[in-house]
């Protein structure tokens, strides 16, 4: 056997780490505490929190969870949703994948640092050269954890979650014992409806509940790939208790109308009310500075956790040629790739001095281009290799036959793209400009440093004229027909939503300010433009550049592939 299928891919180094260690780094991933939730009260009211935080679970978390436990189950690979969806749609389709699953985190990660910040700033008064010292503590210290390896990754993660998990059990059971209003009152806030109530907060929800696929990016440092489903279908109800219970006791044990004033900062703050509030008000200030420290305790772990995850992003498109090679270097004593780790702090120590809100507006509309693919590849991945052989093999299927794949995969894309026209023009324009970084970069990078075919060039051939995969000319083609068509059929609802029906003024927007029907009407244009000239190429491919068939999977193949992780062997049948 190779050093490469003894340390996994590269030279990883593989862990014998339990289902609680999953449980616990999921835990980190998705949750780790219910911070956030805070804003979505004033926004979509008390009563439509509570319904979206239940109904979220059953209709977004559960599915993706199986999702990613089918899959990973078939192909619990370093790469995650990068690796499924290449087998399932090809190089172009999974670089796509690959791109915007890591630059989320690389974002994502800034986000926690900057909360940190914030919450020790209200504790210690700071100058903004005191805030960045600590910033860079504590991204020095997460980052020398990493560097340490996965095992000691999920020991951290494993601390922090008990602590967190402790604090706001305290808070639902105070908030329980002095219960004195009703948590649903009001449903919505005044002269809401219910799209108005459902808009104001299913972003956010979608945000609370999404990490869910990041474990499976470090699937290949797992010497038992198969506790990774286990430790999903376990962590799921884990963070919907967290979120739910202590949501209720906090808005039944506060006065009436205090929803209103519920923020990040509240119990922080004498003018805001949140979670700590449930604790000062009832057992003292004291109480308050101790769940300040949970605060701290739970962005610490989120970072600790993304930092292990979204290292090995670019890592394993680095391993495939298809970022620069200097990603995939790993360290021969710990076995983990420590030049993803550092490039991924220096990142966050840049993108940590934005704001909070700047960063989440542009981490989530990558994850939601990313719950738009991945079921599409389950789909693809169930059809071509049955359920009868994966059951012979013991792994996981998500229950329910044909109907339970329609429910798991059709919920997360139509709630994704509801996210993506609800939240306003701006949003969306960002999103669609972010989105189309990925064809563009990986245009690029396929030039400068060949991808797949520099590994395979029998089942990955360039196109003698393109320099780019065969087929790749017809793969750009339908990219721009897609997002052609959904911009050119979104700024129709996007008139209508803002302007016909919502009359939202300049103060509503973050960045268009009163311009916004100029805008639509450019993206109208741009919409169509991109349509007809994606409609163009694809002929033009079809013609020149035609993808060539692709082979059935052996089943066998492809789990032998994946389980030893030597990634350059064919998974293709006769």
């Amino acid at each position: 056997m190779s050093q490469q299928q003894v340390n996994g891919v590269a030279g990883l180094k593989k862990h014998d780490i339990k289902v609680s260690g999953i449980v616990f780094m999921l835990y980190c991933l998705v949750a780790a505490g219910a911070f956030g939730i805070e804003e979505m009260i004033p926004e979509a009211g008390p009563g439509m929190t509570l319904i979206l935080l239940i109904a979220f679970p059953i209709i977004w978390a559960y599915p993706i969870s199986n999702m990613v436990a089918e899959c990973g189950s078939l192909m619990p690979s370093e790469g995650g949703v990068y690796v499924w969806v290449k087998e399932a749609f090809g190089e172009f389709w999974g670089f796509q994948a690959g791109w915007w699953g890591t630059v989320s985190t690389y974002i994502t990660n800034g986000v926690y640092v900057a909360l940190v910040a914030g919450y020790v700033s209200q504790m210690i008064p700071m100058s903004q050269a005191a805030i960045f010292v600590l910033k860079l503590g504590m991204i020095a210290i997460f980052t020398f954890v990493n560097l340490m390896g996965l095992r000691e990754v999920g020991k951290v993660s494993t601390v922090l979650s008990i602590l967190i998990v402790l604090a706001f059990a305290l808070v639902a059971l105070v908030g329980f014992v002095n219960w004195e209003t009703n948590p649903m009152d009001p449903m919505m806030p005044p002269d809401y409806n219910l799209l108005d109530s459902i808009g104001g907060g299913i972003c956010i929800c979608v945000w609370m509940y999404c990490g869910y696929e990041c474990i499976s990016n470090m699937a290949g440092e797992v010497k038992d790939p198969q506790v990774i489903p286990k430790g999903l279908l376990i962590a799921m109800p884990l963070v919907a208790l967290t979120y739910v219970l202590p949501t209720l006791g906090g808005l039944a044990s506060l006065p009436a109308g205090s929803w209103e004033n519920w923020s990040t900062e509240g119990g922080f703050t004498s003018e805001s009310v949140g979670y700590a509030t449930v604790l000062t008000a009832n057992l003292g200030q004291a109480w308050g500075y101790l769940f300040l420290i949970v605060a701290i305790i739970s962005q610490c772990a989120i970072f600790n956790t993304y930092l292990a995850s979204g290292s090995r992003g670019f890592f394993v498109l680095a391993d495939d040629n298809l970022c620069p090679k200097f990603l995939v270097k790993v360290s021969k004593k710990r076995g983990v790739p420590y030049v993803g780790i550092l490039s991924l702090a220096l990142v966050t120590v840049i993108l940590a001095q934005s704001s909070f809100t700047t960063l989440v507006s542009m981490e989530v509309v990558f994850m939601l281009a990313l719950y738009i693919i991945l079921p599409l590849a389950v789909i693809k991945m169930r059809k071509a290799v049955p359920v009868e052989d994966r059951k012979k093999k013991g792994l996981f299927v998500m229950p329910g036959g044909n109907a339970g794949l329609i429910f798991y995969c059709g919920f997360p894309m139509v709630i994704a793209v509801v996210a993506l026209l609800i939240n306003g023009t701006d949003y969306f324009v960002t999103g669609m400009i972010a989105t189309a970084t990925g064809p563009v970069v990986y245009l690029i990078v396929k030039a400068i440093y060949g991808g797949l075919s520099k590994n395979d060039p029998v089942r990955y051939p360039l196109n003698a004229k393109t320099r780019l995969a065969v087929g790749d000319t017809v793969r750009v083609g339908v990219y721009l027909i897609i997002a052609g068509t959904f911009s050119f059929i979104a700024q129709f609802w996007l008139r209508w939503w803002e302007i016909d029906y919502g009359e939202w003024g300049p103060d509503d927007y973050d960045m268009m300010g009163n311009m916004i029907p100029q805008v639509l009407e450019v993206l109208k244009w741009v919409g169509l433009a991109a349509l007809i000239i994606g409609i163009i190429i694809a002929l033009i491919g079809y013609k020149v550049d035609k993808p060539a068939p692709q082979a059935e999977f052996d089943i066998d193949a492809l789990m032998d592939k994946y389980l030893n992780e030597d990634r350059h062997e064919d998974i293709f049948g006769d």
